[in-house]
């Protein structure tokens, strides 16, 4: 869901050849992170004399060498694997054969089809009717695979694994009983996007430095018997409230603005308008991954809401 696409250092579709460019550059960059010319070739010999390492066991070695770590601490071993396979494709260094059954593709949840039942009857009323509004994050298998369902069959991107960091939560009300009424996704930030990027002022040393700052909110679905006026600008305002506190337990950053992206061949994004976000223009409407060719590259509507009276500073600063 970003206006410019991140494949790492290689551009989607160009050719790979034997002899790289990338095998002669000073310096690639990939997730954020610059790569020296000692480094790369640190990586092809340690490839090279650990052959018989599996390729997980080599990415979370190359983390290790390199100190390729969150701010938790914790190594970047998913990253380094695709850094691994995107420098095998350009032809940079050749890795050890896959190990183990190959993966079935997930199965994708079938879409709703008219006429089909809704789960629960409907629930109607105002927002004071079913308060307080509040946000649970998913973390047990069994509301992971109701999350997974819901957002799979009633929204109409679809459930995927998002790039990079991400935290779910059901939107739940209280009253008549405790219910979960909608899905909400958050997630790393596009990798570029103009309208944010001029909107923020920062150069593009300021952008790769403080750029997990930010957030964006990749999912909000409310469920189609849920008929409340005003619940999603609720649940969209709790968000603001706790996404600052959970992002920082979850990956050690705290992030101080919230952006997403509005479709508005779909929505009018009143709910975003109505919990005080603000809106900066449009993308070029390409996806992060080319996502974009499945809905004709329509341009979306960015907007942004401040976590902090003080954001603008702390993106800019050091």
């Amino acid at each position: 869901m970003s206006e410019r696409p991140w494949m790492g250092p290689f551009k989607a579709g160009e050719s790979r050849a034997e002899d790289s460019e990338v095998g002669k550059a000073k310096e690639v960059r990939f997730c954020g992170r610059a790569f020296t010319s000692e480094e790369l070739e640190l990586i092809r010999e340690t490839v090279h004399d650990c052959s018989g390492l599996s390729r997980t066991e080599l990415a979370y070695t190359i983390c290790e060498l390199l100190e390729w770590k969150r701010p938790t601490g914790r190594l970047k071993g998913r990253e380094a694997h695709e850094f691994l396979e995107e420098l095998e494709a350009a032809g940079v260094l050749h890795l050890p054969s896959r190990q183990g059954p190959e993966k079935k593709p997930r199965e994708k949840v079938a879409p709703a089809q008219p006429g089909d039942p809704l789960e629960l009857p409907p629930l109607v009323g105002a927002v004071k009717d079913v308060a307080p509004v509040d946000l649970e994050i998913v973390k047990t298998p069994e509301a992971r695979l109701q999350w997974r369902e819901w957002v799979g069959r009633y929204h109409y991107l679809g459930c995927k694994v998002p790039f990079g960091a991400h935290l779910r939560y059901f939107v739940t009300v209280a009253r008549p009983e405790k219910l979960r009424v909608g899905c909400v996704q958050v997630s790393s930030p596009s990798w570029r996007m103009a309208a944010r990027d001029q909107w923020i002022g920062w150069d593009e040393e300021q952008r790769v430095r403080n750029l997990q700052k930010i957030v964006q909110n990749s999912r909000f679905l409310l469920m189609p018997w849920v008929r409340i006026p005003h619940l999603a600008s609720a649940a969209l305002s709790r968000l603001a409230k706790t996404i600052t506190d959970d992002w920082e337990a979850q990956y050690a950053i705290r992030p101080v603005l919230l952006e997403t992206l509005v479709d508005r061949a779909h929505f009018k994004g009143t709910c975003y308008r109505a919990a005080n976000w603000v809106a900066l223009g449009e993308t070029t409407g390409r996806g992060r991954m080319d996502e974009g060719r499945k809905h004709g590259l329509a341009p979306k509507e960015v907007l942004v809401y401040p976590l902090h009276r003080k954001f603008r500073e702390l993106l800019l600063g050091p």
